[in-house]
């Protein structure tokens, strides 16, 4: 099982300077020139989150929130916010910063959920020299809307695990950071998740 520390951010956040998470785990025949990896920080407000794919030939069709961005190329978050509770949010995002958000144990009782502008993940999506990027935020505030307990300081584990896949892209593809054990495979297996440690 892997880990990862995520870092406490500074005043001023500098994605240069926090680790990186390689998602470099292929689920199916290895799709050739496309890779992928994850960041995360924290301060007291929020989890800061970015998400890079080296992608050759992008696909970025959907745009209404809730639309199958899987089926795009597609960068994901899944993480179970307290230690023990398999419930977990998946966050999942298209180039065109288009989303699909969702709680649950599993993916047969995942209920949708729809971001509010009160309080918001501010995603940004950049195109890069070799594929795509994607950046945001997830208030403490909005996690602990469903898990009231959720206290992030130093020491404390959550679990979780990044994706990055396509379902209609041009080379299909699905690659993990922590590996996946299911078969078929499934993204919403929490006890599948890595552990992300604050630091």
């Amino acid at each position: 099982m892997k880990s990862y520390t995520i870092t406490k951010k500074s005043e001023t956040l500098d994605w240069t300077t926090i680790p990186v998470a390689p998602i470099d785990i292929h689920l199916q025949e290895e799709a050739v020139d496309i890779a992928a990896s994850a960041q995360l920080c924290y301060d007291e407000k929020a989890i800061y989150v970015r998400l890079a794919a080296k992608e050759a030939n992008i696909r970025a069709e959907y745009t209404d929130v809730l639309s199958q961005v899987c089926e795009d190329s597609c960068l994901e978050f899944f993480f179970s916010p307290i230690w023990g509770d398999d419930r977990y949010f998946n966050i999942e995002y298209n180039p065109n910063c288009c989303v699909y958000l969702g709680i649950g144990s599993g993916i047969h009782d995942s209920m949708r959920l729809v971001p509010g502008s009160a309080i918001p993940f501010s995603p940004v999506a950049t195109r890069t020299e070799d594929g795509w990027e994607i950046t945001y935020q997830v208030p403490f505030e909005f996690i602990r809307r469903f898990f009231p307990e959720f206290a992030p300081i130093s020491g404390t584990k959550m679990r979780g695990n990044f994706y990055k896949c396509g379902d209609k892209t041009v080379q299909q593809h699905y690659l993990c950071w922590n590996m996946i054990t299911s078969n078929p495979v499934s993204f919403h297996r929490p006890c599948d998740y890595g552990i992300l440690e604050f630091e």
